[in-house]
């Protein structure tokens, strides 16, 4: 995605060892269900992966269910996090109400997104429904800045709102005026927050 290649950019010119990678069944990785269990765990390989190779201040930038998978991933020697319109609280996705009885019936559905078919599995709408905000939220101890769209129609802005009150003293809301999910119409914008933020706490 052409914004996270253009955040990875940004942030390299400035100095950071940056790594940006595809989860499971995304982009050129291999095939594999999305669940939340598989975001998070195959985070969690490219945390160990950075540490292996000397890198002590780390930093994690999630967007939507990849800043889930930050919250999930995050242990107490990650310095800091960035939110992208991040899912941080339970919902059953609209997708599961549109096809919920093809998932009832094979346990799976098949959508196709940025030209690629992705195998749901229900588990991951399982795994939506029993998120905890309060659980997951109040075991990070570093500053967490979340942007979120004025715009956005996919995660609530209440659920972003609601965060702070879990979250570690300095922690930050940063609401992006029309903006919607993505936040594709601000994306400098936003980058430059994000670079803000972690030169305050990163470095």
């Amino acid at each position: 995605r052409e914004r996270l290649k253009k955040a990875a950019e940004r942030f390299s010119n400035e100095g950071y060892a940056v790594l940006r990678y595809d989860f499971g069944g995304s982009g050129e990785s291999d095939d594999s269900p999305v669940t939340v269990k598989n975001y998070s765990d195959d985070l969690r390989s490219a945390i160990k992966y950075v540490r292996e190779r000397g890198y002590e201040n780390v930093g994690l930038l999630g967007e939507s269910l990849g800043g889930l998978a930050s919250i999930l991933a995050y242990d107490e020697n990650i310095k800091s996090l960035v939110l992208w319109s991040s899912i941080t609280s339970s919902k059953v996705p609209d997708l599961y109400r549109n096809d919920e009885e093809e998932i009832e019936r094979k346990g799976f559905v098949i959508k196709k997104k940025d030209g690629k078919d992705f195998k749901i599995p229900k588990e991951y709408f399982d795994e939506r429904r029993t998120i905890n905000q309060k659980e997951i939220l109040s075991k990070i101890k570093c500053p967490v800045l979340i942007i979120h769209g004025s715009e956005d129609d996919a995660v609530p802005f209440e659920d972003c709102k609601n965060a702070l009150r879990y979250l570690p003293k300095g922690s930050k809301l940063e609401v992006i005026e029309g903006a919607r999910h993505k936040l594709e119409e601000k994306i400098n914008e936003v980058i430059s927050i994000s670079l803000d933020w972690f030169k305050k706490y990163l470095n």
